[in-house]
């Protein structure tokens, strides 16, 4: 009976977190001098985000937790709530995620936005076992449309996009979609950025993956489901989630819907013709 007890907790306390890749053994020591962020980029990211977030979810009733565990080399980061009341919001970030060579600042403020995206980008929802709400995890898919449909969106606002964006090479996909939904020359470059954002951290997902063909905006997943996928999708899929995000019109402060998935997102239920969740994870809208 003792060993049941013993391992129904364990598995309480894994099934407990929302993890940006699927749970894995890679390590990244902190001596590793291959790429990657430095410590103070690492720290800057974070603090970038949390000081847009902070106080939104301090309006929710909630405190926000970030741990930065930058010596630690997992490769992976996690959102995790309080077992007890539900009310400790906390995100986790590796430095192993960090120092992989093919993780930018803007890579990296994606993957942080997704952890947020499992507390605050509503539906559709996963179950976590053991908590004081089951249903609070958005499911990955739903994560990603998050952190471009709105974390990315508040938290490059004022930044000199124009001029971060000469140092990339911007694919015609992301120009004229961009250019297509958005007419204000500024919210043109900000949309631009936050898809290449996307493109540098599905690069790195697809080469964990060990994928043949490498990722694009000119290839999307020709994948349709049936029923709602809440796991991981495949690199293709993401990157195709993070334009989506970048595309959708919406207001970065019009919330996602807890419910509805159809609340502050782009959908054909409410006659948008861009920005919509793509169909390799999400059911028709």
């Amino acid at each position: 009976m003792k060993s049941w007890i013993t391992t129904l907790f364990f598995c309480a306390l894994t099934s407990a977190h929302a993890g940006f890749i699927p749970d894995n053994t890679l390590n990244i020591p902190v001596s590793f001098t291959g790429g990657g962020l430095t410590e103070t980029q690492f720290h800057q990211v974070i603090d970038k985000v949390a000081g847009v977030y902070v106080p939104i979810i301090t309006s929710k009733g909630a405190t926000l937790e970030m741990k930065r565990n930058w010596e630690d080399g997992t490769v992976n980061a996690y959102a995790s709530r309080d077992m007890s009341r539900g009310t400790t919001w906390t995100v986790a970030m590796f430095g192993g995620l960090a120092r992989h060579p093919l993780v930018t600042e803007d890579a990296f403020a994606v993957v942080v936005c997704h952890e947020l995206g499992h507390h605050l980008g509503g539906a559709p929802k996963k179950t976590q076992a053991f908590q004081v709400d089951p249903k609070w995890a958005s499911n990955e898919g739903e994560s990603d449309y998050f952190a471009t449909a709105k974390c990315l969106r508040k938290i490059f606002e004022h930044d000199d996009n124009e001029k971060i964006l000469a140092e990339k090479s911007l694919p015609l996909e992301v120009k004229t979609g961009c250019e297509k939904v958005y007419k204000n020359h500024s919210e043109i470059k900000l949309c631009e950025r936050v898809a290449m954002a996307g493109f540098e951290v599905a690069g790195f997902l697809s080469e964990l993956a060990k994928d043949k063909k490498p990722v694009s905006f000119s290839t999307p997943d020709k994948k349709k489901v049936w029923r709602i996928d809440n796991d991981h999708p495949k690199a293709q899929c993401r990157l195709d989630t993070y334009l989506a995000g970048a595309l959708c019109d919406k207001n970065a402060d019009l919330e996602l819907g807890q419910k509805d998935a159809n609340v502050g997102a782009c959908t054909l239920k409410n006659g948008d013709l861009a920005g919509m969740r793509p169909r390799c994870w999400m059911t028709k809208l």
